[in-house]
């Protein structure tokens, strides 16, 4: 359990693809990390593009970039609706301004273009969000993972082993 005293916040939002969120969360888990998963509403339950739920255990408010080592964000179109609260996007700036790891998945690049977090960064995402990324200031490459400093990116589901193979070893380098 290489990642205990690990503390690591996971975003969600209604329309979050499952693998994208439950992977990680259990995979950090394991590791020895404490995993919380962040809402626009502490209680509130959001569900998957399939309808599984997730109980958001803290709001996006509730919870400082200083207290965590890193921010998840998930795909599926949850991140649209993340985006639209600014709490959310506050926490992942603030976080990656202070050089905690902020990872994202699929279509969770659109919070890193929020954040306004990406110009000169090397990205990957779910093609279809290529153009905002590069009209963010990002340059796009299609590949499994991708590490730029203190971000990490990956594309699709079938990506999650290598995308957390890659967040894993940056929280462990975390002092």
């Amino acid at each position: 359990m290489k990642l205990q005293k690990r503390k690591v916040a996971v975003l969600v939002e209604d329309l979050y693809e499952n693998l994208e969120l439950w992977y990680p969360v259990l995979r950090l888990r394991e590791e020895g990390a404490e995993v919380v998963i962040v809402g626009p509403k502490a209680g509130e339950t959001y569900k998957s593009k399939e309808g599984y739920p997730a109980k958001a255990d803290k709001s996006a408010e509730e919870v400082s970039a200083d207290e965590i080592d890193a921010v998840i964000v998930p795909g599926g179109y949850a991140p649209d609706r993340m985006r639209r609260h600014q709490s959310m996007v506050k926490l992942l700036r603030e976080a990656f301004e202070r050089g905690k790891i902020v990872a994202t998945i699929c279509h969770g690049g659109w919070m890193l273009a929020e954040a306004d977090i990406v110009r000169g960064k090397t990205v990957t995402s779910f093609f279809a969000i290529k153009t905002d990324l590069v009209n963010a200031g990002a340059n796009w490459v299609d590949k499994e993972v991708v590490r730029d400093g203190n971000i990490i990116t990956s594309r699709v589901p079938s990506d999650l082993p290598a995308f957390m193979r890659v967040v894993i070893e940056a929280l462990a380098e975390v002092k």
